[in-house]
Parts: structure tokens; sequence; C-alpha cells
């Protein structure tokens, strides 16, 4: 996959002249009677030098990116969506579908999954890959009864006891008005109390864009993890530029102000955990993503598996209760100033 990012122009040069040179490699490898033993070392170890120095400037780039550069990743068209998550983590899946009110919205999708032998509700904002998929899935942007699916979803696993898991990945609820006729600011609240109420663990975790009410729709639990490169904003960078400087061009400074990246959050323990990524973000590395928050998922599930269910609501009241709450620094022991 190329680096098409505009921060990644540097790596996007690097790539061509490793690719350049590995045609190179092969055809001195496949016609070695033309070269010299010490051309080919050569060639192959100009090769192991540029993709060293690739592998050192993504590290280099990465380690450094600013909010607005992490909002890019975290819309970056190659992260993974949910449907990718669920393939390559579950060992089985069922999908369920439709809200038993008007119909079934596939900018969430979800159902029943078996992850690491244990059977969990998983589900997730879906955008879409190509043009037709983004057009039935309304580019990730929920409809009321994608909501109202996630709950009955949610009550199906409470009811057979069984853990859920969010993958939050959009940029904003549907606002179209057939949105607003068929209550998209109802269905949101009520799986707010609704999640809030829910007896059985529920583990929330933002793969890319967390946006505004679509992400809180389905974001009310008892962790909430990031990935390392997802922004958690309740505006977009773009729409908060518009309000505060009448000025969408000022969204990078709007990223900056707002504090949306995953390390923001956690410094204000607004989220629990943040998931690291592959070098290069997400989209380099899909199974590798997958990999490793397969084993987070299901570190953070025998946790709060093990907890008696009032404990775990006590436990998941007292967390919101406490958000907003000033970070209170320990006094200094006596005699040091």
């Amino acid at each position: 996959m190329a680096y098409d990012l505009d921060f990644e122009k540097s790596l996007a040069d690097l790539e061509k002249q490793i690719a350049d040179h590995e045609k190179k490699v092969e055809g001195a490898q496949r016609r070695p009677d033309r070269h010299k033993p010490h051309e080919l070392a050569t060639m192959t170890a100009e090769l192991e030098r540029l993709r060293e120095k690739l592998m050192q400037q993504t590290r280099s780039i990465y380690s450094g990116l600013s909010p607005w550069e992490r909002v890019q990743v975290a819309r970056h068209k190659h992260r993974p969506y949910t449907r990718d998550y669920i393939k390559l983590m579950c060992e089985d899946f069922f999908e369920l579908r439709g809200d038993r009110r008007y119909g079934d919205d596939r900018a969430i999708q979800g159902g029943v999954a078996c992850l690491n032998g244990r059977a969990v509700v998983i589900l997730g904002h879906q955008k879409g890959r190509d043009t037709r998929e983004r057009m039935e899935c309304n580019f990730g942007m929920a409809h009321p009864e994608g909501y109202r699916k996630a709950m009955r979803l949610m009550r199906h696993a409470e009811r057979f006891h069984m853990p859920v898991v969010t993958l939050i990945d959009i940029a904003g609820a549907a606002i179209d008005l057939e949105a607003e006729e068929r209550g998209i600011s109802v269905a949101i609240a009520e799986n707010l109390i609704g999640m809030a109420q829910l007896r059985t663990p529920i583990l929330c975790i933002v793969t890319g864009e967390g946006g505004s009410g679509g992400a809180l729709g389905i974001s009310v639990g008892d962790r909430i993890l990031m990935l390392e490169h997802s922004i958690y904003t309740v505006a977009s960078p773009e729409a908060a530029a518009s309000i505060l400087w009448r000025d969408s061009a000022f969204a990078a400074n709007a990223a900056e102000t707002m504090k949306i990246t995953a390390q923001d959050l956690l410094e204000r323990r607004l989220i629990e955990e943040i998931v690291p990524e592959p070098l290069g973000g997400a989209q380099r590395d899909p199974m590798e993503m997958a990999a490793i928050l397969k084993d987070t998922i299901t570190r953070n599930l025998d946790e709060l598996c093990a907890l008696p269910v009032d404990e775990l609501l006590e436990a998941r009241y007292q967390r919101y209760r406490a958000i907003g709450e000033p970070v209170r620094v320990p006094a200094p022991p006596a005699g040091v100033s």
C-alpha cells in the first residue's frame, strides 16, 4: 500500500526507490551470468539500507504526529472497519439484522461471535470500501434504525449473559431529513440510557473516527479504549473551525485546541487505555492490528467478566460521574518544596 498522506511524501519517495531496487535485484538474480557476484551483493545491501531507512523515517514521523495529522490517519480509507476486524479476530460470526421497527441500517453491523472461545455480541460502524458499499452504508453515518438495531443486539447479549464489544468509527450520525423524521436524537438518547443500565460487560473501542453523537450512541461502556492514531471528538475539526473562526481552513488549529487524540483523552481520564498500532498505522498491517486488538479485547473482557454484575454497574456509574472532575495532584511530603 502506498504512502498517500501529505506528511508521508518522503516515505512515498523512499518506497518508490525500494520498488525500483527490488526490480533490479530480481533481474540480477534471474540472470546471474550478466552480473558479477560483488555487483549483486552491492545491490542487495543498498536495498536493505533503503528498507531500514524507510522504517526509521516512518518511526520518526509517526512518533511525532500533530493532532491534525492523526485526524488524517484516523480517516485513512484503508484502515480496517468493523467487518474486517470481525473477519480477522473471530472464529465464528452470525450477523443479526434489523431493528424490528423500520429496517436494517448497514452503517452499523454486528451479531453474535466467538472470540478466543468466548461468546460475545460484537457490533460497530461500517463505512464501506467501494462506491456501492459506501452508498449502502451511508459512509458509516448511521440512521435511527442502526442505533435501535445496536440496542436490540445489546439486549440480546444481556439476556444470554454475553459481553458486548463495540467498534466505533464514524464521522457523525446521519443528518438527512429522513434521519430526523425517524427520530435520530431519540434513538441515540435511548442507547445512552440503555447502555448505562445494561447488565452485562461493555467494552467500547474507537478504531478510527469517534465523531459526535454518532459515536456516543454505541460508546457508553465499562471501559473505553482508543487505537493509537484514532480520534474522539464532539464535532469534526472542520465543523469546530467553522463555528469558532467561521472558516473550515482552520481545521488544524481546531484539532490542536480540542484535545481529540488518544493521548489527550487518556491524560484527561476519559478513556482507560491506548491500543498500539503497527508502525505506520493500522492501515499498513490490518492483520497485525487485528491480532493486537484481539489480545487487548480478551484481556479486558477477562477482567470485566470476573466482576459481579451489581459491582460492574456501580463502577460504570462512578466512571461517568467522575468525568469533568479536576485531576487532584497529591500534596508533596512535608519538607519537600
